[in-house]
This record gives C-alpha cells, sequence and structure tokens, in this order.
C-alpha cells in the first residue's frame, strides 16, 4: 500500500471502476476521468483526499480517495479505499428499475426480438 501516490489508471483498476488496467487507460486518454477537476492522464498520481470523477458507459462517478492501492483486492476492501459522492441524477435508469418501463415497441431494422426480448414484452403488455 503506497501513500505517496498511485497512477490514477491502476487505483481505477483497483478499486474495481474498470475491469481492466487497459480500460482504465484509454477512459483517461479519451478524457473520460478527471482528477480535482482537471482532465487526468493515465500516468498522473493519486493520492489521499483527491476527487476522481470517472464516466462510465453513461453514468459519471465521483469518487474521493482514501487510500491509494496499487494492487486489485476484493470488492469489500476497494470499497473501502473510496468514498462514493456520485449524486443520483448522475447515474443513468437501469433497465431492471422497476420505474423505468421496459418499451414494447421496436424501431424498424432492429430484427427479431430475442427470447429475453419477448419475455420482456410479455412482462410490460401484461401477457
Amino acid at each position: 500500500m503506497a501513500t505517496a501516490g498511485v497512477r490514477i489508471d491502476v487505483w481505477l483498476w483497483s478499486v474495481r471502476v474498470y475491469r481492466t488496467r487497459t480500460v482504465a487507460k484509454d477512459a483517461c486518454r479519451s478524457g473520460k476521468v478527471r482528477l480535482d477537476g482537471v482532465p487526468a492522464k493515465p500516468a498522473q498520481k493519486v493520492r489521499a483526499g483527491d476527487v476522481v470523477v470517472a464516466r462510465r458507459g453513461q453514468d459519471r462517478l465521483t469518487y474521493r480517495v482514501v487510500q491509494p492501492i496499487s494492487k486489485r483486492v476484493g470488492a469489500a476492501a476497494a470499497s473501502e479505499c473510496f468514498e462514493d459522492l456520485t449524486p443520483a441524477e448522475d447515474l443513468a435508469p437501469s433497465v431492471s428499475s422497476p420505474n423505468v418501463p421496459v418499451a414494447a415497441e421496436r424501431l424498424r431494422g432492429e430484427g427479431r426480438p430475442t427470447k429475453r426480448d419477448r419475455r420482456r414484452i410479455s412482462k410490460f403488455t401484461g401477457r
């Protein structure tokens, strides 16, 4: 456990924000990661107290670094290394959320519905 600082791409991978270190590095290079409000380069050091904002899909995740770690650890241990500051409005609604209806309409050109799609359509229409 380093106290001087850890590369931001390594930290994002270690605390399970991104699935692989390569994806974390690419996110930094493409401007999807900010460190204290400034776009972060992959080799930039992250220290305790820094605020990291990362875009993952439609979500905008905000974390305060509690402990910079360089080794990937279990989910329970990883959650102790950051404080989640993400406001609810920055999270995209999930399809499985009960408040978000599943569309029973298919757009032209999407092809035939899959078995999963048919089940969702049936559940939505009540058949």
